[in-house]
């Protein structure tokens, strides 16, 4: 029996977070619920031969064939690439016109399909790794300005970056993103999301720490919000930044934050600490900008009612999951049902980012193995249940074994996804 947070669900939970969401484009979402976007690093990912690299597995359809069960409102991608040689991760999902085969679109149409099953909205979140791209996939990489990363992230550093030229945002920017939303448009997908946060290259423009230029697109919170993209660097920032979005006419909006250099998927106050959801107060900020776009809040939510009080005090209107949905990937179905009123409550330490980050994608290398009909139409069959201590110790002997393991191919060059491959059931 897996052990959960200690609360009990208002009577009105469920009909709240039940509720539909209609976006301005006239799609409507069944529920509040958000599968937030997760990087899977499961896609070909071959060196020697990088047109193949980024087609989606049979792995990720497994994945996403339990979450296509969930009862989610919407469900996006982890972070697909527009540029081959600009990943998040080795192993990242791509879409680029160089890479086109009739094995990658069939690839994307089963994706969307599995994603689709009970009623989700299907969605691609598409992404350009920027400077943050591993020096071992890129050591060149292209940015807003050539203000390196001095960081490393599993042993891996990160190239000195080359400032874009105006032609370049045109043609490794812009037109790779509408090449990757015309392409998921195409597979069967019912709409994309712009990664706008946590460091890569659209917050690499708006961000005055790494955007230095002097041209139409530096300088002003205008200018550096000129190729579009959805969080500032500060709350002032990100207020102008979504009066634009608002006019544009984007359909949604998900409010998170954090970089490679300053991660903040934590509790920094107690007072949202109390309220579960990491940028809550942020958000209260933000949200009254917005009069047809919808926002979601992406990060701590581990309580049915945190999420209400959430809706209710109107920071939010959709309830964005991630962590919690890889160690049950039908949550918000449970929640709907009134099964549950919270989320798995791990063992794990939850001020160890890393950790619980290893955690949750070792849980979706677990879900890959397999289809919901192989595991007899159970979501979290083979899943670790890290709310388990002694699961947990023999996770924390196999991170052991996995941080040796990625010393040594990153002295070595090597670029491989970093994902540890671990039992979760021990028969």
């Amino acid at each position: 029996m897996v052990r959960r947070f200690q609360t009990v669900a208002s009577e009105s939970a469920k009909a709240i977070l039940g509720e539909t969401l209609k976006f301005p484009s006239g799609k409507v979402a069944q529920n509040r619920f958000l599968k937030a976007a997760l990087t899977e690093m499961l896609s070909v990912f071959e060196p020697t031969n990088p047109k193949v690299n980024g087609v989606p597995t049979q792995e990720i359809i497994n994945v996403y064939d339990k979450w296509g069960n969930g009862q989610f409102g919407v469900i996006l991608t982890g972070n697909v690439q527009v540029s081959p040689v600009h990943l998040e991760a080795p192993g990242n999902a791509m879409i680029f016109k160089e890479g086109e085969t009739p094995a990658r679109r069939e690839a994307y149409k089963q994706w969307a399909k599995v994603i689709k099953q009970d009623g989700a909205l299907a969605v691609v979140q598409l992404s350009h790794g920027g400077r943050q791209t591993p020096i071992t996939v890129n050591s060149s990489p292209f940015s807003a300005s050539d203000v390196q990363l001095d960081k490393e992230v599993r042993f891996v550093g990160f190239g000195k970056p080359i400032p874009l030229t105006i032609e370049q945002i045109k043609t490794e920017v812009i037109e790779r993103f509408v090449y990757a939303a015309k392409y998921a448009y195409e597979t069967g997908f019912d709409g994309v999301q712009l990664h706008g946060a946590h460091g890569y290259l659209l917050a690499q423009f708006t961000s005055p720490t790494t955007n230095k230029r002097t041209d139409q697109y530096g300088g002003s919170v205008a200018n550096r919000q000129r190729i579009f993209q959805s969080e500032g660097t500060t709350v002032e920032d990100a207020v102008e930044m979504c009066k634009a979005y608002e006019k544009i006419g984007f359909d949604f909006v998900e409010l998170s934050g954090g970089t490679y250099e300053q991660l903040a998927f934590q509790h920094i106050r107690d007072s949202t600490r109390q309220r579960e959801a990491f940028f809550l107060e942020f958000a209260e900020k933000i949200r009254p900008v917005f009069k047809n776009t919808v926002v979601y809040l992406t990060g701590g939510f581990r309580t049915v009612n945190a999420m209400v009080d959430a809706v209710k005090s109107g920071a939010t209107q959709g309830i964005g999951l991630g962590r919690p949905i890889t160690a049950e990937p039908d949550l918000p179905k449970k929640i709907l049902q009134g099964a549950v009123a919270s989320a798995v409550h791990d063992a794990l330490d939850q001020n160890n980012f890393a950790i619980s980050l290893l955690a949750s994608n070792t849980q979706i290398e677990q879900m890959g193995r397999n289809s919901l009909k192989e595991a007899n139409e159970d979501v979290t069959f083979g899943l670790s249940d890290f709310s388990d201590e002694e699961t947990v110790k023999r996770f924390g002997k196999a991170i052991e074994d996995f941080i040796e393991l990625t010393k040594v191919q990153a002295s070595q060059g090597v670029a491989i996804p970093a994902v540890i491959t671990f039992e979760g059931v021990i028969v």
